[in-house]
């Protein structure tokens, strides 16, 4: 992959500010973005108002800028990319690519948990019912940079999912892919809890007819309960004071090399140091726990 050519990117959720764990995924995908020498792009995936939180989005760019991570370019919301999100919409939609399903959510569960289908020849309306793709390329496995060949559940990977929401909102799996090929990004990386989605992104890449881009699933922050570190799980905002201690317990969390005379530099030049010293191949593939400062 030519280094000029690379685009990467961090795409938060404004559910509530960065903690340790997002420090990761945001630290990673710049560090890999960087030392590649290409873009480093920031969206806001502002598409599920009853899960966001006011000001988050703000304060989120606030820290990501207090840490040192600046991104190229615009920021792009996906509050506002609704008409792109409704363009590939009706695009499947018009090559019976996709169709409209009113199962619930329990009789999934009652069938196993899986989606078999139920709705692909009835010719629901649009009233009351989400949009599911018409499975047609099922990707059973992929090619993970860190971890190597990755497989799926198949009963996932073959399952019609949803990309329109029946309560209106556009479902992550299209809005993601949708966004990372409206902003050319040739890699993708993100925390290995969302190794999942993974196959069903693909799938839905190759299904739209785009290039697919790589990607690579960091290690995952655990609290010492072994529950990963999330907004849900009310992890501690990122510190607000000097952010190098805690870029340095990032740094070696992805076990990367950092200066024993770290204190003595300056955020930028701290940065500078983890670009070079960049090795992909010394992250660790586990989930972790973490010991960050609060």
């Amino acid at each position: 992959m030519p280094s000029q050519h690379y685009i990467g990117r961090f795409a938060p959720s404004p559910s509530g500010e960065l903690h340790f764990g997002s420090l990761i995924a945001a630290l990673g995908s710049y560090l890999q973005a960087r030392a590649k020498q290409g873009l480093w792009l920031v969206r806001i995936e502002d598409i599920d108002p009853p899960r966001e939180v006011p000001g988050a989005a703000t304060t989120i760019l606030k820290q990501l800028e207090h840490y040192g991570l600046h991104w190229d370019g615009e920021v792009l919301w996906q509050s506002q990319r609704h008409e792109a999100y409704r363009e590939a919409l009706a695009w499947l939609k018009q090559r019976g690519l996709s169709y409209y399903c009113t199962c619930t959510r329990s009789r999934i569960q009652q069938i196993g948990g899986y989606y078999d289908g139920h709705c692909r020849t009835l010719n629901n309306g649009p009233q009351n019912a989400a949009m599911r793709l018409v499975q047609q390329n099922p990707v059973l496995s992929f090619q993970d940079g860190l971890r190597g060949l990755l497989t799926a559940d198949a009963a996932l990977a073959r399952e019609d999912f949803i990309i329109h929401r029946r309560d209106g909102l556009f479902a992550y799996n299209l809005a993601v892919v949708v966004d990372d090929h409206f902003q050319g990004v040739t890699e993708i990386v993100r925390g290995a809890d969302l190794i999942e989605p993974t196959v069903r992104q693909i799938s839905l890449y190759q299904q739209l007819g785009w290039p697919v881009p790589h990607y690579i699933h960091l290690p995952l922050a655990l609290n010492q309960q072994g529950a990963k570190l999330s907004k849900q799980n009310h992890a501690p905002a990122l510190a607000q004071g000097d952010p190098r201690p805690v870029l340095v317990e990032a740094l070696r969390f992805l076990n990367q090399q950092v200066a024993a005379d770290w204190q003595s530099l300056k955020l930028e030049a701290l940065l500078e140091q983890a670009v070079v010293n960049w090795s992909l191949d010394s992250v660790p593939m586990n989930t972790l726990f973490s010991n960050a400062p609060h």
